[in-house]
């Protein structure tokens, strides 16, 4: 057997007529129908009333089984909405126990209605789905309906009107600006900056990266890691050496002994070098001692200073090497540039030797 189904999920059958719901029959659908043109003739709903009663006479003239029913929802939550119309359609199916087995076709008058479906799909199957719009406002109710969804999302709300809202607010800031002699040009490039950046951040995907940055340093604050002292310190004494590199750079610059591209670059790792080994040193014993805390320490982790401290040797020597004498460089010559090489080699060598010995003779702390 087939029920033609008209759905009517916000209940203006029933608040508007009074006619208690689920109406069963094409006979009553049809004073139902007329009951409601009455009362609202623009409620799309009579259409939707009258479409499932042509429906049914058309299926009937043609030999099909079918019966036709109207069920309402509530107005309000579109949830409770659609627990209501499940019980009505459940009780349309008890009273056409008729044996067979019933499937729908659904009559609606928009998307709004339509979010019903999968309940009604629940109880029975579906054979097919018409909407009802009226020719001279089609697809005005599922505009209406899309857009109440997509601002009633917060996520979607705040990606689409805050942007919008500081569009709009543009030129009544820039007329304010101009009344109290403030440039209108910056003001508006003020405005499109915030909008631009607000636009690369969301189309980029930042949010999760900024909030998990975010966690990490509250993280860091609250359990008191000594990293955070250590990485601040050495990404000041990084500063102050790229300053040191730039000033070395301009000092063999005014030497005017060819100052080729190779060279500058030789300067600048020259002035930089000694601050960067201070730095790597500070933030290595930084991570050294939040290992220790955290009852993760092993004797290699004292590899990372002398690492850093031998690297900063052999550049420090190579760099010197090409370099001409000049304030704040320390020209080396070819016996310096090999001892220099050798010394690099032989701490690296002797730290990894002594802390792997170390850590082979010597208890060290289990993983947490």
């Amino acid at each position: 057997m087939l029920l033609v189904l008209c759905v009517d999920l916000d209940d203006d059958l029933g608040r508007k007529t009074g006619i208690p719901t689920p109406v069963i029959g094409a006979d009553d659908v049809t004073e139902a129908a007329v009951a409601l043109a009455t009362a609202d003739p623009e409620d799309s709903d009579v259409n939707v009333l009258f479409q499932g009663v042509n429906v049914h006479d058309e299926l009937a003239a043609a030999g099909e089984a079918v019966e036709v029913a109207a069920v309402t929802g509530i107005d309000g939550s579109d949830v409770k909405a659609n627990r209501a119309v499940g019980k009505e359609v459940d009780r349309v199916l008890a009273e056409l126990s008729t044996g067979e087995e019933v499937s729908a076709v659904v009559i609606t008058d928009g998307a709004q209605d339509e979010s019903v479906l999968p309940v009604i799909r629940s109880r029975m199957p579906i054979d097919g789905m018409r909407r009802v719009v009226v020719r001279q406002a089609q697809d005005l109710e599922s505009l209406y309906y899309t857009i109440k969804q997509v601002l009633a999302d917060p996520e979607t709300r705040g990606t689409i009107l805050v942007p919008l809202g500081v569009l709009l607010l543009i030129y009544p800031l820039v007329v304010v600006a101009n009344l109290f002699d403030v440039a209108g040009a910056a003001v508006l490039g003020i405005l499109s900056g915030i909008v631009g950046l607000y636009s690369l951040f969301r189309g980029l995907g930042l949010e999760d990266t900024v909030d998990g940055a975010a966690a990490t340093v509250r993280n860091v604050l609250y359990t008191g890691r000594v990293t955070l002292v250590t990485y601040v310190v050495a990404l000041a004494l990084l500063v102050v050496g790229g300053v040191q590199g730039l000033d070395t750079v301009e000092a063999v610059r005014d030497t005017g002994a060819g100052a080729t591209t190779g060279i500058l670059v030789a300067a600048f790792v020259h002035g930089l070098v000694q601050w960067l080994a201070v730095a790597g040193v500070t933030s290595s014993l930084g991570q050294i001692t939040d290992e220790y805390l955290a009852g993760r320490f092993r004797w290699r982790y004292l590899n990372a200073p002398f690492y850093v401290l031998s690297i900063a040797v052999v550049l420090y020597a190579v760099s010197g090497f090409f370099l001409p004498a000049a304030p704040g460089v320390t020209p080396l010559g070819l016996p310096d540039l090999a001892l220099a090489l050798a010394a690099g080699t032989l701490i690296g060598v002797l730290s990894t030797l002594a802390f792997a010995v170390a850590e082979s003779q010597l208890p060290s702390a289990e993983p947490a």
